[in-house]
């Protein structure tokens, strides 16, 4: 009888461990995927933090809004940029095509921010179509 308690115990440990571990990993995710229709929507117009990746011959031929360009291949730089941003306020992020953006969206998550959109699409899909 005893061994069962303790398979019983064991188990139920067990369950609320993968529980409490598969909420806090659904809770830690910083970083969203957005698209262009939500950049319509929740950046273009608004006082937010935008920034654009891309090296800065790549913003002056043309950006969305009003995003500042922190460069992404000048690291050194970047970090030093990336600290003047608010940390608990949402991040919006954008390079040419999304590769640049996801990478500078994870260093952002390692800093500490909490809200940060990647825009996928980036800059080329902002001007396809328009």
């Amino acid at each position: 009888m005893g061994l069962i308690k303790s398979v019983i115990r064991l188990t139920l440990y067990l369950l609320f461990f993968v529980n409490v571990v598969s909420c806090q990993s659904q809770q830690e995710t910083t970083i969203h995927k957005i698209d262009k229709e939500t950049v319509m929507a929740e950046v273009v117009g608004k006082e937010v933090q935008l920034v654009d990746v891309r090296t800065p011959g790549e913003y002056n031929s043309g950006h969305i809004d009003d995003a500042v360009n922190f460069d992404l291949s000048r690291q050194t730089t970047f970090m030093e940029q990336i600290n003047t941003l608010d940390k608990n306020q949402p991040v919006y992020l954008y390079c040419a095509v999304g590769s640049r953006s996801a990478y500078a969206a994870k260093i952002l998550e390692r800093e500490g921010f909490t809200k940060i959109f990647d825009y996928s699409g980036g800059y080329m899909d902002w001007v396809r179509n328009q």
